[in-house]
C-alpha cells in the first residue's frame, strides 16, 4: 500500500469527506427552500435549477466511487441501444444484491447526463432525512409507505406530476424492494412455490405494483425500460466502508434497452412480463457467475470530470475556514486545549481502525 492509499485508510481523511458533504448538502438544501418563491413564478425554471443544486449533492458521491476509490464500471450494452441513453426518459430496473449498487447506478446516470434529475422510489421516512432526503423533496421524488392500499393515489398522482418535467430523466426501480440476502431469498422462493411463480437463484421475486403502475402513468413520458444487471468481478463484496477506505472496485452492468410500448399495458399482463424479465436476468446472473461476463458487446462511456470538479470545489470552500479555526485554537489555546485536541483524533483514527480493520 503506498503513501496515498494509507491515507485514504485514515480516519481524519474520512471526517472530512463526511463534513465536505454534510455541510456543502445542507447548503444545498437551503438553496432548494430559497427557490420555492420561483416555483411559483415559473415552476420548469425552478426544476432545472434544482436538478442542478441536486447535482451538487449526488456528484460527491460518484466522484467518491470512481475518484476516490477508483472503482470501474464496464458497460454491456446494444451499440445500437447506446445513443439513445441519456437522451430520452427511461425506467431504470436495477437488481439490489450489493451495498453499493445505487452508487453504480448514479454511475451510471451521470455518465449520460441525467444524475442531477433521476428519479426514485423510496420509502417515506427518507423524505424527513436531511440532504439527501430534503434534497429528493425538493426533486419531486416520489415516496411511498410500503402499505400499497394507502400508497397507489399518492404514487399515481407524483408520477403524473412529472410527466411535463423539464429534463430527460430517469426512473431508478428496485422491484425487488429490499437487497439480497440468503434469508429474504429463502422467504421470497417460498411465496414463489405459493403463488406457482419459477423460483430464481441470483435474485428475490420482484414486486409488481410499483412498476405496474409506474409503467402506465409515465406511458407517453417514458419511451424505453432500461434492465439493468449488476455484478461485480472477482467476487468481489464491496461496500461503502470499501469505498470509503479507497478499495478500488471493478463493476460489470448489463443494460438492455426495451421499447416501454411492448410492456403490456393490462397490470396481470404486465406483472406476468416483469416476473418474465427476472427469469431473464436470473439467467444473465448465472451466466456472469460461470464466464465472469455478459452477453454482448462491451460500449463503456468515459467518466466525466464533473463529480470531481464539484467535489474539488466545496472541500476548498470548506476547508479553508476549518483550517482558519484550528490554526486559530492551536494559535491563542492553551497547552491543555491542544494537546487534548491532538490525543482525541490519534485516538479516533485508531479507534476507528480497530473497529472497521477486519470489516472487509
Amino acid at each position: 500500500m503506498g503513501f496515498f492509499g494509507l491515507l485514504k485508510t485514515q480516519f481524519l481523511c474520512h471526517l472530512v469527506i463526511c463534513y465536505v458533504f454534510l455541510v456543502s448538502g445542507l447548503i444545498i438544501n437551503v438553496l432548494q427552500l430559497c427557490m420555492l418563491p420561483l416555483w411559483w413564478i415559473n415552476k420548469q425554471l425552478a426544476r432545472r435549477v434544482n436538478c442542478r443544486l441536486a447535482y451538487c449533492v449526488s456528484s460527491q458521491m460518484v466522484a467518491l466511487l470512481e475518484w476516490w476509490s477508483g472503482t470501474e464500471c464496464t458497460l454491456y450494452t446494444d451499440p445500437e441501444s447506446y445513443p439513445f441513453y441519456g437522451k430520452e426518459n427511461a425506467i431504470v430496473i436495477l437488481n439490489h444484491n450489493f451495498e453499493i449498487d445505487f452508487l453504480c447506478g448514479w454511475t451510471f446516470c451521470e455518465r449520460f447526463g441525467v444524475l442531477g434529475s433521476s428519479k426514485v422510489l423510496a420509502k417515506k421516512e427518507l423524505a424527513y432525512m436531511p440532504v439527501i432526503g430534503w434534497m429528493w423533496y425538493f426533486l419531486e421524488i416520489v415516496f411511498c409507505k410500503r402499505k400499497w392500499e394507502e400508497d397507489r393515489k399518492t404514487v399515481v398522482e407524483s408520477l403524473q406530476r412529472i410527466q411535463d418535467y423539464p429534463e430527460n430523466f430517469w426512473f431508478l426501480l428496485y422491484c425487488e424492494g429490499t437487497r439480497f440476502t440468503e434469508k429474504k431469498h429463502k422467504i421470497s422462493m417460498e411465496v414463489a412455490e405459493k403463488k406457482g411463480l419459477p423460483k430464481l437463484k441470483h435474485h428475490l421475486l420482484p414486486r409488481t405494483k410499483g412498476f405496474c403502475v409506474t409503467a402506465q402513468n409515465l406511458r407517453g413520458t417514458v419511451t424505453a425500460v432500461y434492465d439493468s444487471t449488476l455484478n461485480f468481478r472477482n467476487n468481489q463484496t464491496p461496500t461503502l466502508l470499501g469505498v470509503l477506505n479507497g478499495k478500488k472496485y471493478h463493476a460489470d452492468l448489463y443494460v438492455r434497452r426495451i421499447p416501454l410500448d411492448t410492456v403490456p399495458e393490462n397490470e396481470p399482463e404486465c406483472a406476468a412480463w416483469l416476473h418474465q424479465l427476472y427469469q431473464e436476468k436470473d439467467v444473465f446472473q448465472e451466466q456472469y457467475s460461470q464466464t465472469g461476463r455478459f452477453p454482448g458487446p462491451i460500449v463503456t462511456p468515459p467518466r466525466r470530470a464533473w463529480p470531481l470538479l464539484n467535489w474539488l470545489f466545496w472541500i476548498c470552500l470548506l476547508l479553508c475556514p476549518l483550517c482558519l479555526l484550528l490554526l486559530q485554537l492551536f494559535h491563542s489555546g492553551s497547552a491543555v486545549t491542544v494537546v487534548t485536541t491532538a490525543v482525541l483524533c490519534v485516538a479516533g483514527n485508531g479507534g476507528w481502525g480497530v473497529k472497521w480493520g477486519g470489516g472487509e
